[in-house]
């Protein structure tokens, strides 16, 4: 019974964790290819997204879209699994203590939460991330290890921490409306699916 018990717990803690990350896996393929036009074009390389695009793939090939894809799925993978793992936990958590389910209001502010925390947590990830998909082919870093093992002796510990403050202040807004959202629209769902259970039976 008690072996039963720890898998039913297992599962819930880790059934989250992977949908985030495989939801990560697929996103990543549209995100990586923007998240490079996008920061390279904040750095001043180009003046529009499709020179952006037109200029990358001539000088770096199409892999160049995907440049610091290594270190975004590292950040983002970790992301999206520690987020929904946090949002769930903290929203299990919540229902314990109120004993009743959660209004729209606090399923925000559980998601403002966890998008914070999980923001500052990733912080390094993303500094990393942001380094190598905005070098180009400056080569300046060889790959995660190198960036890291560089930021590290070059500008020490605390540049990991860079921009911590408007990631998770963002992360914080974004969390919130995210899965203040997805609630609503399960709900919504769940409620259109009842009615129609009922009205099946009905007739």
């Amino acid at each position: 019974m008690e072996r039963l018990v720890f898998w039913i717990s297992w599962k819930s803690h880790w059934r989250p964790s992977t949908a985030g990350a495989i939801g990560g896996i697929a996103a990543s393929l549209v995100r990586v290819p923007t998240e490079v036009v996008k920061q390279r074009m904040q750095t001043g390389q180009f003046k529009s997204a499709p020179d952006a695009v037109r200029l990358i793939v001539a000088k770096e090939g199409f892999k160049g879209l995907y440049a610091g894809y290594g270190s975004f799925l590292l950040r983002d993978l970790p992301f999206d699994a520690i987020q929904f793992c946090i949002y769930e936990q903290l929203r299990i958590g919540y229902k314990l203590v109120a004993k009743r389910e959660l209004n729209d209001p606090e399923n925000a502010l559980i998601g403002a939460f966890a998008g914070a925390i999980t923001g500052a947590i990733t912080t390094p990830l993303d500094v990393m991330k942001t380094r190598l998909m905005v070098q180009g082919q400056g080569n300046q870093y060889t790959g995660i290890v190198s960036c890291a093992q560089t930021i590290l002796r070059e500008e020490g510990p605390k540049a990991f921490l860079k921009g911590i403050e408007p990631r998770v202040l963002w992360i914080g807004i974004g969390g919130s409306i995210f899965f203040g959202m997805l609630e609503k629209t399960k709900s919504m769902l769940a409620e259109r699916r009842n009615r129609e259970l009922r009205a099946v039976k009905d007739e």
